[in-house]
């Protein structure tokens, strides 16, 4: 019997290495001439598979109660074993953040790909999925309309960020005609837009380090880029779902320093000195942070206890945040309780789906791709077991 897996980024790939390996013959589809591009582009800058943590730990990074019982089965443990079965050396940095050795993603696709080959995985690319016929799903593809009759079938089409690269979230429409229960797309780990001064502009391209961002009750040690629109890079990334959902956000400038010294070294008499200077002796605030506090907080208070007080606590007049397209990933899509707890559409038994077509979120740093990875593997193998209890 026949299954097909549209869609062949990390969780589509994985679907088919699952129902392949239980024997069945497997038909992966996808749209883009070449397989895994948001999966390549993400390994540009360093291939980050997961983060080397206990389950609990790892689980935690998602709000979404309901995957974790995926990312418990298949964590980071399972990630690296299976980069090592592929032939892969990977390494866990100080951070605990696994790559491979290479930091590339393309020699570890490679590997995937012949290995599904071998396992006889017919990959077909170019092919657009524009809905039903009957009961077949029809494709667009370059040699015509293509109908495809399979017993079983999972999705994994992403979700709507990058669309460039694949992900341009139609499918939303197709599943939405069937009863579909979906939550609405959102941009997740994204920059957000600050209207800066003139004065700023110097200052655009340059990180701000040793700062802490004050996010309700969290507060997060982190780094972020000034960009010609705003805040943009890793620490942000990570706040970005709480601010996008109303936030409110502030840095401690000095997050080593506690508000009692600030004070004490703020109170020294200056003399002729003005405030400025004192305060740059006082603090050994950087040239970016001085900028900051001359953006929000002029004029600054002569007080050396509300200026200290200002000091731990800046508060960032933050846009909107960056447009969906420019994510690194989204939140919405299919909801939890559209689904079974084998992945399966509760409306349309037989289909499964898996990665960031579901409506789960986590930061970077190794956990989208686990959580794709996880959700492929247990999305194939209950479509494989579905086949072999047709046979």
């Amino acid at each position: 019997m026949t299954a097909l897996v549209i869609g062949a980024g990390p969780a589509g790939l994985m679907a088919a290495e699952q129902i392949a390996r239980a024997g069945h013959k497997v038909i992966l589809a996808d749209a883009m001439p070449t397989p895994a591009r948001k999966f390549l582009m993400a390994g540009k800058s360093g291939l980050n598979l997961t983060k080397d943590e206990p389950p609990e730990a790892l689980a935690a990074q998602y709000p979404e109660t309901w995957i974790h019982p995926y990312v418990t089965a298949f964590g980071s443990a399972q990630m690296q074993d299976f980069a090592r079965d592929l032939g892969i050396d990977i390494f866990t940095g100080s951070s605990g953040r696994v790559f491979p050795t290479g930091m590339k993603a393309s020699p570890f696709l490679r590997a995937w790909l012949s290995r599904l080959d071998a396992l006889g995985v017919q990959r077909h690319t170019r092919w657009h999925w524009t809905g039903w016929e009957g009961r077949a799903f029809l494709f667009d593809t370059p040699e015509g309309p293509q109908p495809v009759d399979a017993k079983v079938c999972v999705l994994a089409l992403g979700g709507a960020s990058w669309p460039r690269l694949g992900s341009t979230g139609h499918w939303a429409g197709l599943l939405a005609i069937k009863g579909i229960d979906l939550a609405p797309f959102r941009p997740a780990n994204m920059g957000f837009h600050v209207a800066w001064s003139p004065h700023m502009q110097p200052h655009f391209g340059k990180p701000l380090k040793s700062i802490a961002f004050l996010v309700g009750a969290q507060s997060l040690r982190a780094e972020c880029i000034l960009s010609a629109r705003g805040f943009e890079g890793g620490g942000i990334y990570e706040i970005s779902s709480k601010l996008r959902n109303g936030y409110p956000l502030a840095l401690d400038l000095l997050p080593d320093t506690d508000i009692a010294t600030l004070t004490d070294r703020l109170a020294r008499p200056r003399g002729k000195e003005s405030l400025s200077n004192h305060l740059r002796k006082a603090t050994r605030l950087d040239p970016v942070k001085l900028a900051l506090l001359n953006e929000w907080a002029r004029p600054l208070p002569q007080d050396p206890e509300a200026l200290a007080a200002l000091l731990k606590h800046l508060p960032v007049p933050l846009g909107a945040p960056f447009p969906i397209e420019e994510a690194i990933s989204t939140a919405g899509g299919i909801s939890a309780r559209a689904l079974t707890s084998d992945l399966e559409l509760r409306a349309l038994p037989g289909i499964f789906a898996a990665g960031e077509m579901l409506d789960w979120e986590a930061p970077t740093g190794g956990y989208l791709l686990t959580a794709c990875f996880a959700t492929g593997f247990a999305a194939g193998r209950a479509a494989a077991e579905r086949l072999s209890s047709s046979v």
